[in-house]
């Protein structure tokens, strides 16, 4: 496994020691120790740590805080202030930047090390709200052309058309999208996709079911065909009078 990459801002140079031998002691990789924000923002720029432990006050143009608000607008990179001072004035001011954590001077050596991991674990977590919120989007933004959805699979997005889609399953906090050929995974609700999916072609037999009218090849109540696939799915019987008065019977 890659070691985690942490760039020091800190001008103090006896105080970024220290934290550098730390930091090598808990196995990470130290990829610059800088003294102000303009070397900072060039280190990120070449090197792009995975974490920044940032002094607020900081010699220079930019204090500690200015820097951070950069760092997070052009990088998105995980900071964590290290600071002499916990008045309110401070604190407020470091958190209109959003910080991943706020260590006091003087700190010990595990308080560091378990500031960054929980940096770490919480900056992956938010961009993985990132991540489906982009896709909520588009989804909402290519529904309106009322033809195809976008869904995210193996980190890139997949256009998939209505006609193509047989049918639809939940999977506990997920749905499998099922095509001809192949089944996307996506983080949603059914509700979310009856109500994106187009109404006169797709209907929910079952709570854990949505089936394209298209694609049905026959029904034996409690049970449908789905051409193609050949794959049995129930009916539900809340779902069945729904079901029947979308068919055009003869």
């Amino acid at each position: 496994m890659a070691k985690v990459k942490v760039l020091i801002v800190e001008d103090e140079s006896i105080v970024a020691k220290d934290i550098q031998n730390s930091l090598k002691k808990f196995g990470y990789l130290v990829t610059a120790t800088v003294s102000n924000g303009e070397k900072a923002l060039q280190e990120i720029e070449e090197e792009r740590p995975d974490v920044i432990l940032m002094d607020i006050m900081l010699k220079g143009k930019m204090t500690g805080i200015e820097t951070a608000k950069i760092v997070k607008t052009r990088f998105d990179i995980p900071v964590i202030f290290l600071t002499a001072y916990a008045d309110d004035s401070t604190l407020n001011s470091a958190k209109v930047s959003e910080p991943y954590g706020y260590i006091i001077k003087p700190f010990k050596e595990k308080e560091l090390q378990t500031s960054i991991e929980v940096a770490l674990y919480k900056h992956e977590k938010d961009l993985q709200v990132k991540k489906e919120r982009d896709l909520y989007h588009s989804i909402i933004e290519n529904k309106e052309s009322k033809d195809s959805i976008f869904v995210r699979a193996d980190y890139r997005l997949n256009k998939i058309n209505f006609d193509d889609i047989f049918y639809v399953e939940a999977l506990k906090d997920y749905v499998v999208i099922n095509t001809s050929d192949n089944s996307f995974t996506t983080h949603t609700t059914m509700k979310e996709m009856v109500r994106i999916l187009p109404s006169k072609d797709f209907v929910r037999v079952h709570r854990s079911f949505i089936v394209n009218l298209n694609k049905i090849f026959s029904i034996k109540y409690p049970d449908l065909v789905i051409e193609g696939k050949m794959k049995v799915l129930p009916i539900g019987g809340l779902y069945r009078k729904e079901l029947y008065g979308r068919l055009n019977l003869i």
